[in-house]
Formats: C-alpha cells, structure tokens, sequence
C-alpha cells in the first residue's frame, strides 16, 4: 500500500509555501517548484510568453550568463529544467544532497532574478518556430493537442495552445516576456518541495534564507472560470496535402482533479483506451487491424479539463476508423464493464501507480500536485482503498458522468483534405485550415463547411 511518507509543511511570512519530506535511501536532493499563473495568464491573443518565460529561467539568472548557469549545474552532476503548464509554471531541480546549497542558489536566483537577455530571448523564440514548423513536417500528431483543445475550449485559458503558434510567437517581444515576469512571479505564488537525503531545520533554514525576503505579486492569479459545456459535434480538418496517414484526435470537455470517483475513473479508462488490451485498441488494432494503436484519457486541473480518444490510420480508412471509436465509446455508455474487467483494471492500475512512487523526485511531484490542487494527503493514503471498492454499479455511474456522448465530442483530423474531407462530412458540419497556416484554429468566417 502507497502511503505519504512523513513531511512537514510550512507557510512563510511572504506567502510562500514550503513542503519538506526527508528519504535518505541515496545521497540526492529532488525539488519541485510550482508557480502559480503559467500559460493561463498570458493575454488571450498572444500565447506561449509564459512558456518562454520559464525557458530563459535557466539561460541567465543573478550573476550568471547562460553558459555559466549550465556550467554550474552540469558540473555538479545536477539537473534543472523549467517549463510552463495552463496553470503554472513548472521547474525541477536535482543535486547532491552535499550541493543543497548550490541548488537553492540557482532556484533563487532564476526565479528572483532572472536575466531574461534579449538576445537569448531572440534565439529560444525562433527556435520555438523553427521546432513547430518541423513538427507539422515530421510528427503532426504532436500537434493535435493544440488545434483540438483550441477547438474544444475557445477562448477558455484551456484552449490556448501552451507553446504558442508560430504567428503569436512571432508578435511577442521582449517587453511582453519582462512585463509577464514582472506581473506573475512573487513569493505569494511559490510552491516549493524539497524531498530527498535532507535536514529539516538546516533545509527549513537555507529556504528562508533564499526566499523570505521574496516581494509578494500585486494580485493572486484570478480563478478560472468552468470551460464551455459539451456542444453538439463539430469537426476541424487540417489539411496535410499528400498525406498516406490520418491522425485524429476525439475531444470532449472532462473532469476537475479534485472529481470526487477518481479511482473509478481511472479503472474505466484503463479498460476503454488506457492500456494495450483496451476496449477501444480492441476495435481499432486487433479486431480491425485499421491503426497501430489507439488511446483515450483525461487531462484534470482545476476546473473540468479534457476526454480525449487519439489515434493514426491509412488514409482510406479515416471515415471508418473514426466511426469505430465512436462506436467503441457508444458501447461503453451502453453497457458499461463488468466486475471480471474491473478487476483486471485495478491490478494493473495499481502496478503501474506504486512504479510512480519511488524515488524523492517522484513523491516531490506528488506532494506539489496534493498541495496545488488542495487534495490533501488522503489523495494518495486512500487510493488503493478506493480502488478496491470500485464495483460495476460505481462505473457505471462514471462513466454517465464523464465519458461523453459521442455526438458532443469534438473532431480533429490532420490528414490528406483531398482524400478524406467526403469521408468526414457525415460526423458533422467542418471547418478546414491548413496545416502550414500560422496558428491552431481556423478564421471561421468563410470556412465552416468550405470545400
């Protein structure tokens, strides 16, 4: 049974919040920093400042250029990465416990005074262009999170694409990314995890040291608001000319983190599309042969955040693939799992959710998601518990509440317009765009339903 381990967590006079969990099993340190606000507080039309704001955290910071901030941590055998999500930004760290301080020296300064240069600004936005622009070339599939939460979500925080599109990219300046620092980082924001072969007092002591003069922000992040309701069916093609495969990604809006059948959920999409011998990898790869695999799942945050179905499939199959994933997510809403499926589930949910929690960095993550969130720590202590008592009656009652009706779900399709727009028109009214156009969602006006 996976249980927290012991902790302690601490509030400073700034507002920052403080979590220490001693494992002194091997000699390293693994940080978790969460900061409240991430991509969902970039302005609505302009997207992906948050994200390059994290990514220069770690290309100058205090007295250090970008050379010498690598140096420093590649020289101690240590990592540091930083990366925005919807809702925060994200970094981790990871030392020798013997370099706590080092470590703590390069959180504080990246977070409290980043140099955000204007050169190397310059080069991680190109960069991020040139990165999408060869994605659309080699791997569009990576992509179909972005046009299909763009669809799903709209204006919504949830809708906008993380990383930017190559035309909100090119219209950030340096000026937007200072003014995002200067607005979105504080101590009031800070939620910072240490976990690993540490001392609490000494721990405790060098945190404060490093952040408790730390100003707060002029105003907390302000809460989101619930994204749209489930509509019925609309359809996105991206246009891939000369395309052999299709991608497609079926979406419809989910659950919150804090849903309370969490373990029921997680049973029911293990059996329908979470693992190998999946329901819906059944219709699609095994009896059908038409994809290499498919998949289905649930991104949770604060409010109700995404269900999505994806998979791959030779261009002349698109229209029937897509048809048997809605007809595989039909059958679920219709006749729900049985207790043999359940129990399958819960032995193979509960392998792979202990494999998760091994080591400090693992319960560092854990611990700052318990805290982001407000779970509290019988997130994790009751899990297998509640697992147990998940029974077909429990599963039907999620699967009514959280898995869609597929005639509200939305559809992108990246693929061959030539060659597959008639075989999509019968899931309902499309809009097109073209996979080398500079952003995620199509200009509606004139395009819904364009041949």
């Amino acid at each position: 049974m996976v249980r927290v381990p012991a902790h302690e967590r601490l509030e400073l006079e700034n507002g920052t919040t403080l979590i220490l969990l001693p494992r002194r099993e091997v000699p390293l340190l693994a940080c978790q920093v969460l900061l409240r606000g991430g991509a969902g507080a970039d302005r609505p039309r302009l997207p992906g400042v948050a994200s390059l704001v994290a990514a220069l955290l770690e290309k100058g910071a205090g007295r250090r250029d970008a050379y010498a901030f690598a140096e420093a941590v590649e020289g101690a055998g240590g990592s540091f990465s930083a990366a925005a999500g919807p809702e925060a930004i994200t970094v981790r760290s990871q030392f020798m416990a013997r370099d706590q301080g080092l470590m703590l020296e390069l959180l504080a300064d990246a977070l409290r005074a980043p140099q955000l240069a204007a050169d190397e600004f310059e080069r991680l936005r190109d960069r991020q262009i040139e990165f999408i622009k060869a994605v659309k070339d080699s791997e569009p599939a990576e992509l179909l999170d972005a046009y299909g939460r763009a669809l799903l979500f709209g204006a919504h925080p949830y809708g906008r694409a993380v990383h930017g599109s190559e035309s909100s990219l090119a219209a950030i300046t340096p000026a937007d990314v200072c003014d995002y620092y200067r607005t979105q980082f504080g101590a009031d924001r800070l939620l910072l995890v240490l976990a690993g072969d540490l001392d609490l007092n000494g721990a405790e002591a060098a945190v404060r040291t490093a952040f408790s003069t730390w100003p707060r922000t002029s105003a907390p992040p302000p809460p989101l608001a619930p994204p749209p309701a489930a509509s019925p069916r609309r359809i996105l093609l991206v246009d891939a000319p000369g395309a052999t495969q299709s991608h497609f990604w079926i979406g419809a809006p989910g659950v919150a983190k804090r849903y309370p059948r969490r373990a029921a959920l997680d049973l029911v999409n293990t059996l329908f599309g979470g693992r190998f011998t999946s329901l819906l990898n059944a219709e699609l790869r095994i009896k059908s042969g038409l994809s290499y695999g498919a998949r289905s799942g649930f991104v949770r945050g604060s409010v109700g955040g995404d269900f999505t179905i994806r998979s791959f499939v030779e261009t002349a199959n698109t229209g029937q693939a897509i048809r048997l994933a809605l007809q595989a997510l039909e059958r679920l809403r219709g006749e729900g799992v049985s207790g043999e499926m359940l129990q399958s589930a819960r032995a193979y949910t509960l392998g792979q959710y202990a494999l998760g929690l091994e080591t400090a960095a693992d319960w560092a993550a854990a611990l700052a998601e318990v805290e982001f969130f407000r779970l509290g720590t019988r997130y994790i202590d009751d899990y297998a518990a509640q697992l147990a008592a998940v029974d077909p009656d429990a599963a039907r009652a999620v699967i009514a509440e959280a898995f869609p009706d597929p005639h509200n779900t939305v559809l992108v399709v990246i693929g061959d317009a030539g060659r597959i727009g008639a075989q999509l028109e019968s899931f309902g009214p499309m809009a097109r765009m073209r996979l080398t156009d500079a952003q995620f969602s199509p200009e509606m006006t004139g395009d819904e339903g364009s041949p």
